[in-house]
């Protein structure tokens, strides 16, 4: 039932801001009212869904603060980890690296000049490259914490897109996720964590700017 809804609480299927009830969700999920609460309070401390007193609950609503605060997180935790994960990485993490990062490409190309917005494949293989970035590390509550932070990401972006179709796949978002794989697979710590603090600060600002209604300058989002 949590991934159910986590699917469409990630795609804006279930809009920010919106009240649920668990008698239209029984509904909607064919899903009983018990599991549907547990389901919504695990979710609420994901900080997905908000819980207000004697209301029930409702979906978090969305900000450019709060975007810009979920990628200034990711980038600091991602960068602890992957210094670890470089360390420890062994040839099969590399292959798998590697192997994630093919599939995205293959996926980018195929969306070249497309909009992004609802779909669903390259969404899940971007966050299956982030996270096989840091797989090596040893801290379990590291990875924990920066997979949550990684999903919060993509339901801004996911939204986004919804809100800004006319956003299309660029070259720019496949050449730093190519940069960042070279920088992962050299065990360049610091040329990584640059990489992708710059590639964090594009697209956080790029979200901001969608959310805030300056679309012109929003486009760095998939470019």
């Amino acid at each position: 039932m949590v991934g159910r809804l986590q699917v469409d609480l990630l795609s804006g299927k279930l809009e920010p801001g919106a009240r649920l009830t668990l008698r239209e969700l029984a509904g909607r999920y064919d899903a009983g009212t018990i599991p549907l609460r547990e389901a919504l309070s695990r979710l609420s401390t994901s900080g997905f869904i908000t819980v207000e007193d004697q209301k029930g609950f409702r979906v978090a609503e969305l900000s450019a603060e709060d975007v810009r605060d979920i990628h200034t997180l990711r980038t600091e935790l991602e960068c602890l980890a992957i210094r670890e994960a470089f360390e420890c990485g062994t040839a099969q993490w590399e292959g798998e690296l590697i192997s994630a990062h093919h599939v995205l490409a293959r996926r980018q190309a195929e969306l070249k000049g497309h909009p992004l917005a609802n779909d669903p494949e390259w969404e899940d293989l971007h966050c299956k490259f982030h996270l096989q970035l840091v797989s090596a590390s040893k801290s379990k509550w590291l990875k924990h914490f920066i997979k949550t932070l990684i999903n919060h990401s993509s339901r801004y972006r996911q939204i986004a897109s919804v809100m800004y179709p006319a956003a299309t796949v660029g070259p720019k978002i496949a050449a730093e996720h190519e940069a960042i794989l070279n920088a992962a697979l050299k065990r360049d710590a610091d040329l990584a964590c640059a990489l992708l603090t710059e590639h964090y600060r594009r697209t956080a600002q790029a979200t901001a700017d969608i959310l805030n209604g300056a679309r012109s300058s929003a486009k760095a989002i998939h470019e």
